[in-house]
């Protein structure tokens, strides 16, 4: 932990400061291997790589986009490069650049036509800012091919085979990024003939839901067979069913309406970082949610999603600390996460079985280094080093702190 250091946050208690600038990992534009230090480029400052071998690779593709922002000032916008990197490609080797290639790039929809007027804007500028980018010596394009390009591709690229797979609602296919490449997998065995289908959006919606996100996202209606027969919609709207008994409908329609509106102040907690907040509406909502309804109830499913991805985060900073000699942190933490993980996993779990042995072990250091701070970092000292612990002379109580803590 030498990049961090404990200090008193104003209103917050200790927490950690940075020691020194800290790098965020980056991707190397040749290799896509993660690192935190790589080689800018020194033409455009922007692309970045391992080192030169990377970058004699990597020059044949980089090349244009590098005279292009150099000659444009600055780096466009993530649609903006995509789109300049297909059609300096689709100039270089056509539109189909491989015999395994399915479909042609024209013959892909695009929905241009579809897109509401605020995404309509949005693309728009898009274009306008592409105009000005796109080198004068490369060949020109019209403006509505490229209205298609930007129309077709896709977050961090354009797979035309991929583009030709359709929706279902239960899908026999998934869609994995594996090692910079897109790979179709399938999910189970897939007969001669049969339709190679992967879904959209998620399955953990109502029909309804899937269905409006499809039309919004993806400009089409679902026809599917769960859409159309609101397969297991029942399960995730469902009530308790206990002894035969069941919630009135009023009742269950009441705490399904307050568990919606409730998850929709924890997303707004969450985005404030405001997590104390987060735990408690999950809480509050837990104890309205688990006496009427189903434990497959859709909303149930996704507050115990949210406290149960908290309870884990905590779970990690709370070892992190404690790993790296912050014993007062570590064991607040990890105490936080076993009373989460309690809720939403239960005692039995081997994860929480794990956590009640980390909790009483750091609850016994804990005790050790507020009887005796010396003593407690002598013997970690000498636990980390696989030693056997060799006691010096234990200094005075104010030099102990400036021996065992930088500052």
């Amino acid at each position: 932990m030498e990049n961090v250091r404990v200090f008193d946050s104003p209103g917050k208690g200790r927490g950690l400061r940075a020691a020194k600038e800290i790098m965020v990992e980056h991707v190397c534009h040749s290799c896509f291997r993660r690192q935190q230090k790589l080689q800018r480029c020194g033409q455009c400052k922007f692309a970045q790589y391992c080192d030169r071998t990377c970058q004699r690779a990597g020059w044949s593709e980089h090349k244009q986009e590098c005279a292009a922002i150099k000659a444009y000032g600055k780096v466009p916008n993530e649609n903006v490069r995509l789109a300049a990197q297909i059609l300096w490609r689709i100039d270089k080797e056509g539109e189909v650049v491989s015999d395994l290639q399915l479909t042609t790039l024209e013959d892909l929809e695009d929905h241009v036509s579809d897109m509401p007027e605020d995404d309509l804007k949005e693309l728009k500028v898009d274009i306008h800012n592409f105009l000005d980018y796109w080198p004068r010596n490369s060949k020109q394009h019209r403006v509505d091919y490229i209205s298609h390009i930007f129309g077709v591709a896709v977050g961090v690229g354009l797979f035309p085979n991929l583009c030709l797979v359709n929706h279902d609602c239960w899908p026999n296919c998934t869609v994995i990024l594996n090692h910079g490449k897109i790979e179709l997998r399938a999910l189970g065995k897939i007969a001669e003939g049969e339709e190679v289908t992967v879904a959209y959006v998620d399955f953990l919606n109502l029909s309804t839901e899937r269905q409006r996100l499809l039309k919004q996202q993806y400009f089409f209606d679902c026809t599917c067979h769960h859409c159309t027969n609101h397969i297991k919609d029942d399960i995730m709207m469902g009530g308790l069913e206990t002894e035969g008994n069941k919630p009135s409908e009023e009742l269950l329609k009441e705490v399904t309406d307050y568990s919606l509106q409730t998850l929709e102040k924890i997303e707004k907690a969450r985005l404030d970082a405001d997590y104390k907040e987060v735990v408690k509406l999950c809480r509050e909502c837990l104890k309205r949610q688990e006496p009427v309804l189903a434990e497959t109830h859709l909303y149930l499913l996704r507050v115990l999603s949210v406290l149960s991805e908290l309870g884990m985060a905590t779970m990690r900073a709370g070892v992190t600390h404690w790993h790296a000699g912050l014993i007062e942190v570590g064991h607040g933490m990890i105490c936080k996460a076993y009373a989460i993980l309690m809720i939403t996993h239960g005692a039995t779990h081997p994860i929480t079985k794990d956590l009640e042995a980390m909790r009483m072990q750091t609850e016994m250091e804990l005790r050790m280094f507020q009887q005796n701070e010396y003593v407690y970092y002598s013997m970690r000292e000498a636990a980390l080093k696989n030693q056997p612990m060799s006691m010096m002379a234990e200094p005075v109580a104010e030099g102990i702190k400036s021996l065992f803590r930088k500052k």
